[in-house]
């Protein structure tokens, strides 16, 4: 019942921008390119300037890295065997690698092991977004373009930028005007909405014949099973907690992560395909998920 009252809402959030886009047929790329260039850089601003790291994030930042990095190769040979283009082997990579693990991962965490299970997820959440920052817009754009102009358009991207700015006030301990603080938050916190009602807009341009449920199904299986049972594997090197070992693998149990379907549009790397993989994965999870949280428990 509480994982219903978590994720329903998400699935009313979606319906809004199918509705709308239905009705209306409003530009995709122009809000995306305001929620890419002023929602989610604030977003980073405040969560970097805001939330204070520790010790324990080490373990996690290496289990995260090398799972990043498993699942890519996963993908590639997925991708190879599907005999995908540069651009079809991206998406992939973007549905598979990153997970949801903020405003989908981070109230389930909350729900399964409490206050102390949530903080970590608070800390796993703050480094996806550094990978997904780095890593999510260099995979998008490398589909069309040459590795150099790959990692230029990861220069271009002020989220970073935001990132790097939000961490080094907060080590240098400067101080700043809560109306600022709140100002950031404020437009931040609309990132996480507008890309969920994007993909509600998305979903609305794709007919069940533009599916390519073959891909989905392996894409929506690599990030709901595999990932878990990789992750569950990479942290036994690791002595963890056990609560965090935990979150981490329920983390990355999460479905295909939203924020990447901005980056996909944005450099048009195969939107319809991670879009309905990004939704079938959240669909699957409302089961999938409380299956893993039954054998974590």
């Amino acid at each position: 019942m509480v994982l219903l009252e978590i994720v329903l809402p998400a699935f009313l959030i979606f319906l809004s921008g199918y509705l709308v886009q239905k009705k209306f047929q409003v530009s995709i790329r122009s809000i995306s390119v305001i929620s890419l260039y002023i929602m989610l850089p604030a977003l980073s601003f405040h969560t970097f300037f805001t939330i204070k790291l520790n010790m324990q994030i080490l373990y996690a930042a290496a289990v995260s890295l090398l799972l990043m990095f498993a699942l890519m190769v996963i993908a590639r040979i997925v991708s190879r065997l599907l005999r995908y283009d540069a651009a079809g082997e991206s998406s992939m990579m973007l549905v598979t690698v990153f997970m949801n693990s903020g405003n989908y991962g981070a109230p389930i965490v909350l729900f399964a092991f409490g206050r102390p299970g949530f903080e970590f997820a608070v800390l796993i959440m703050v480094f996806h977004l550094i990978l997904m920052s780095i890593f999510g817009v260099y995979l998008a754009s490398r589909g069309k373009q040459s590795a150099s102009t790959s990692f230029k358009n990861i220069l271009k991207m002020p989220s970073v930028y935001a990132m790097v700015l939000g961490l080094l006030l907060q080590t240098l301990h400067v101080e700043m005007p809560d109306s600022f603080l709140q100002a950031f938050d404020l437009v931040g916190q609309a990132s996480v909405p507008t890309v969920m009602i994007l993909l509600g807009m998305q979903l609305a341009e794709l007919t069940l014949k533009d599916f390519d449920w073959k891909a989905i199904w392996l894409g929506t299986a690599i990030r709901l099973v595999i990932s878990p049972l990789l992750t569950w594997g990479i942290c036994l090197l690791f002595p963890l907690q056990s609560l965090l070992q935990n979150v981490l693998i329920l983390t990355a149990a999460m479905p295909s992560a939203v924020t990447v379907l901005m980056y996909a549009i944005e450099f048009d790397a195969k939107p319809q395909f991670v879009s309905s993989t990004t939704f079938v994965s959240t669909v699957v999870s409302f089961f999938s998920i409380a299956m893993v949280v039954f054998f974590l428990r």
